[in-house]
């Protein structure tokens, strides 16, 4: 995965999402935040609110739980969770 962005969102239960993206954008405890490749490290809690997604290559989707405007563009609605960004990978955590 070097030189690539990288996303996972996962349940307690399953996988949501895994693929290398474009960026996410995350309803952030102080508002929307985005991320994008080469970003500093970073764990950030997230509140209620969208999760927008522009990917390149999806690996994996959970199409019950992500909504999509085409092949490349996904929303996914979380009601809270945590965040970390280190080389490259962001995990999304959600309840």
């Amino acid at each position: 995965m070097e030189g690539k962005l990288f996303l996972e969102i996962r349940t307690p239960d399953k996988e949501i999402f895994r693929g290398e993206i474009e960026q996410v954008i995350l309803p952030g405890k102080d508002g929307l935040f985005g991320v994008l490749k080469n970003h500093a490290p970073l764990i950030a809690t997230l509140q209620k609110g969208s999760v927008k997604i522009d990917a390149i290559n999806v690996h994996n989707i959970s199409s019950d739980t992500i909504g999509s405007d085409n092949e490349k563009n996904f929303n996914f609605e979380v009601e809270g969770g945590v965040v970390e960004v280190l080389n490259n990978h962001v995990t999304v955590l959600v309840g």
